[in-house]
């Protein structure tokens, strides 16, 4: 057992850049400002008005730094949970790339011993970081949980499924190489010991919104049906296993996207990639209530109320097949400027 232990916090610790990309200085206003800690890797941030650096202490006692990134134009918001070697200062150029393409507000955020982060790195203190910049999106932004997408890469998956478990009313979440727990990156296993952490496994069941999962896929017999591929092969670090367990098992799964040669850290550089998370924002942003409650009538089975003589019914049927040809237009128009 105390080997087991030992292979774990081995393989799967957590790995802050060191030293940080970035340093947090305050500016002669009051306000807060990013400097690069490295000649070669500029943040030009200081000009940048959409830009709010944020300190957030968690209950924990931790102080957190957290990049809050406008879009005049957005209707929905995105809490990013990075992954395991990366900070802020390596993150900022595609925060604004998703903004920007996405058209979101996005709300970045180190974790506990990450960059100018105070503390130390732990499960725990992950858990109690992004609660409290959840709780900073709604008392200081006016962010619900009805207008929020949660978006976990790699070891963020665990505190974005954290979250999401707990928030019924969450417009969706993007699992990006995400895991179903610390152990099963290790090896397989069929069941759940007290010393794993990040049990996903377990938690992804209980989040009542879309699931996007976004995983690479390194195929030896590659088959157009993913489902009937027998030898698939993990991305550089975790199995598309992962990706593909955690899909199966959401409650509410949104269309995978597998990225077939992808690796564990550059999804991002796919065209697919943001053209498909471009098709999932825009079906957030046009999920209706009426939406919703059709879809989890279906997931329960239970009948669809219905009075096709009743002038609100045939109303909402005609606003249905006007968001279903806008969506269609949409996608069409999306790949041909991505063409």
């Amino acid at each position: 057992m105390g080997c087991m232990f030992s292979q774990l916090a081995a393989k799967f610790a957590f790995f802050p850049p060191s030293p940080p990309t970035y340093q947090i200085k305050k500016r002669d206003n009051g306000k807060l400002t990013v400097v690069s800690s490295s000649s070669s890797m500029p943040i030009p941030v200081a000009d940048d008005s959409n830009l709010d650096v944020l300190l957030i202490d968690t209950k924990l006692g931790n102080k957190i730094v957290a990049f809050y990134l406008r879009n005049p134009y957005a209707r929905l918001t995105v809490l990013y949970s990075h992954g395991n070697a990366a900070d802020l200062g390596q993150l900022y150029d595609l925060f604004v790339q998703l903004k920007v393409n996405l058209r979101v507000n996005l709300m970045g955020y180190d974790y506990s011993g990450y960059g100018a982060s105070t503390g130390k790195p732990s499960e725990s203190n992950t858990y109690a970081d992004i609660e409290a910049v959840y709780q900073c999106l709604q008392t200081e932004y006016g962010i619900s949980q009805e207008d929020l997408i949660l978006y976990g890469q790699s070891v963020g998956s665990g505190p974005t499924l954290h979250l999401a478990a707990k928030l019924p009313r969450l417009r969706g979440v993007v699992l990006h190489s995400g895991i179903l727990s610390g152990l099963r990156v290790l090896c397989h296993v069929k069941f759940n010991f007290c010393f794993d952490i990040y049990q996903n496994i377990n938690k992804i069941q209980k989040v009542k919104c879309p699931v996007l999962v976004i995983h690479g896929l390194v195929l030896e017999n590659y088959s157009t049906d993913y489902m009937q591929s027998t030898k698939g092969t993990e991305d550089d670090v975790v199995n598309w296993l992962h990706g593909n367990g955690l899909w199966k098992m959401a409650r509410e799964p949104y269309e995978p996207l597998w990225i077939k040669g992808g690796g564990h850290c550059n999804l991002e550089l796919y065209p697919d990639y943001i053209r498909h998370l471009c098709k999932f924002i825009y079906e957030m942003e046009n999920m209706t209530t009426e939406i919703r409650l059709k879809k989890i009538r279906q997931t329960l089975r239970l009948p669809t109320r219905s009075n096709n003589n009743h002038p609100s019914s045939v109303t909402s049927n005609r606003c249905l097949s006007h968001v279903a040809g806008g969506l269609s237009a949409r996608v069409v128009g999306d790949q041909a400027a991505a063409a």
